[in-house]
């Protein structure tokens, strides 16, 4: 878990984990008949840890795309949401890459939202990094950057729904090409662990028809985050 993603993984003002994802990796687990030990990790780091056997799988809102297929095997999604750009209310009327030619946007390293703003707008825009999607919202508030690309529950939720947020704005489609946006959030693990993976899918599917993912969904959000 990276544990630094509000409302899918955060930690707590006592220190603990808690979060969408946090709940549905001791749900799936707990379904699947075995126990969670809850290990927290840099996002940077997160697919070289699970290599190195330093856990044993991630839940950590990692879309499940080609690219990161070629390192790890994946669990069907467990859940899936569209990715949108922010930007400060009034600042742009409407979006389209000429509007945002030569502005600065935020998004945190390493992620789908990374691939995309590069492969598509790097070249019209100053793309800045974060190690958290945390630190990109503490920039944007600032006045330092002018847009960011994530997530767009995690913005939601984890900003735009706070009172730093209160004067931003979604702009722009929602975003879902699986070429960069994958075919949903799914829980990694190594490729040799096909016996692990099936029985987190089994898992996924039981707490999906018992009742349990709803449960959970409905206390962080108020619509089927699952997707179709």
């Amino acid at each position: 878990m990276e544990g630094a993603y509000p409302p899918f993984s955060f930690i707590s003002p006592d220190g603990k984990l808690g979060g969408f994802d946090i709940e549905m990796a001791e749900a799936i687990v707990a379904a699947a008949g075995a126990e969670v030990e809850l290990v927290v990790s840099d996002w940077d780091g997160i697919i070289p840890g699970l290599l190195a056997k330093k856990f044993d799988c991630i839940v950590a809102s990692m879309s499940i795309t080609e690219e990161r297929k070629k390192a790890v095997a994946f669990t069907g999604k467990y859940y899936q949401t569209p990715a949108k750009f922010v930007v400060k209310k009034g600042a742009i009327k409407e979006f389209s890459k000429e509007a945002i030619k030569g502005k600065s946007v935020g998004v945190q390293r390493a992620t789908i939202h990374d691939q995309y703003l590069t492969d598509n707008y790097g070249k019209d825009v100053e793309v800045k990094r974060y190690a958290t999607q945390d630190e990109v919202y503490l920039d944007i508030a600032a006045g330092r950057i002018d847009l960011f690309l994530s997530d767009s529950i995690a913005a939601k939720e984890g900003f735009l729904m706070k009172p730093e947020g209160k004067d931003f704005q979604f702009i722009g489609p929602d975003l879902t090409d699986t070429k960069w946006f994958g075919e949903g959030a799914g829980i990694a693990c190594r490729k040799e662990d096909k016996a692990l993976i099936d029985k987190l899918n089994a898992g996924i599917q039981k707490i999906r028809k018992d009742g349990t993912y709803k449960k959970i969904q409905d206390k962080y959000f108020d619509f089927d985050v699952y997707g179709k």
